[in-house]
């Protein structure tokens, strides 16, 4: 009996050994959980987050809260399991986060670059918002080029056989819409003066271009800029366009409440999808917020995943996010998702 229990007592162990073998061993998964929220309209290590140069700033007695996801990078079986239990984290394969073939340093450059472009669009889109106009400018023409003798750097690109160019994009737009060889009536301003010129298009790389480079101009009278480290990704667009806003007029937009929400935002104003909703719902939850903006887009995956006391509101538009906003200063009902 004695080396009987001996041998079961060695079997457990050895058992439990190989357990602890085994949870400590890594899996190909990351975690994924709620990460810091953010109040684009106050500070972060002693620095405000939008910072406006050159122009008188409006305070305000509520919270536009960006929200983020935090990953686990580096996840052993133990970790996993545990996320698998969680309400408040998701285990998914790692090559969701980390793509084959590159490494993590290339991910979070590419989340770094990505941040700083969702930084522009939202200052873009919030100035068209306050009256500040894009201007299409001129860089470079080719000297044989479609456009030589017609085009000259500084000039401002304004329509396109009559119709508006707001931003470089739509320029690019509006001649790829018409086959090569095509005259194209190119409205623009010269030192303020309107002018019309044509311009046939020519076929270069495969589509119809008329040799110019242009960049896109915002003039104001003021600066900003942007001071948030360790955040990546796109998402935090559309609550930096509302900060811009919030701080460069009189209204309070939050009424006093904190509110959080995400989405990426391009230079028209229009949100975007974005990932990681129900983890960013918990922190938005964790953080006090009284309602969360949701993209459109992610309104299903939110009501799936929504938490208690904590009103969706859809939004698809920048336009959209400030009534929403002033809705819910009046005590009113905003679109829910």
């Amino acid at each position: 009996m004695r080396r009987r229990g001996v041998t079961v007592l060695l079997g457990a162990l050895l058992t439990a050994l190989l357990s602890i073998g085994v949870l400590g061993a890594p899996v190909p998964y990351v975690v994924l959980g709620p990460g810091p929220t953010v109040d684009t309209l106050g500070q972060e290590d002693g620095k405000e987050v939008i910072q406006v140069t050159g122009r008188e700033t409006s305070t305000s007695a509520g919270q536009l809260r960006l929200t983020t996801v935090g990953v686990q990078p580096n996840v052993k079986l133990r970790a996993a399991i545990q996320g698998w239990l969680s309400d408040d984290q998701a285990v998914v394969p790692r090559e969701l986060v980390y793509p084959p073939g590159e490494t993590r340093e290339e991910v979070e450059q590419r989340n770094a670059e990505d941040f700083q472009v969702s930084q522009t669009s939202a200052e873009t889109a919030a100035l068209r918002e306050l009256g500040y106009e894009v201007q299409v400018v001129v860089k470079t023409v080719a000297a044989d080029g479609p456009a030589a003798g017609v085009l000259q750097p500084g000039d401002v690109v304004t329509s396109v056989d009559g119709e508006p160019v707001p931003l470089a994009s739509r320029l690019t737009e509006l001649i790829r819409s018409k086959p090569a060889g095509t005259a194209l009536r190119i409205g623009y301003t010269r030192d303020g003066a309107a002018r019309t010129g044509t311009i046939t298009s020519r076929e270069q790389d495969g589509r119809p271009r008329i040799g110019i480079e242009i960049e896109q101009q915002q003039p104001h009278p003021f600066t900003l800029s942007f001071d948030l480290k360790d955040i990546g990704g796109p998402s935090a667009g559309l609550m930096f366009a509302l900060g811009i806003i919030d701080k460069l007029t009189p209204d309070d937009l939050t009424g006093g409440q904190i509110i959080a929400g995400t989405g990426t935002i391009d230079d028209t104003g229009q949100v975007g999808p974005i990932g990681g909703i129900p983890q960013k719902l918990v922190g938005a939850k964790e953080a006090g917020a009284t309602a969360f903006l949701v993209p459109a887009a992610n309104c299903a995956e939110a009501v799936r995943n929504r938490q208690p006391d904590l009103p969706l509101v859809k939004v698809g538009s920048l336009d959209e996010a400030l009534t929403a906003l002033e809705t819910l200063r009046s005590g009113g009902e905003p679109t829910h998702c």
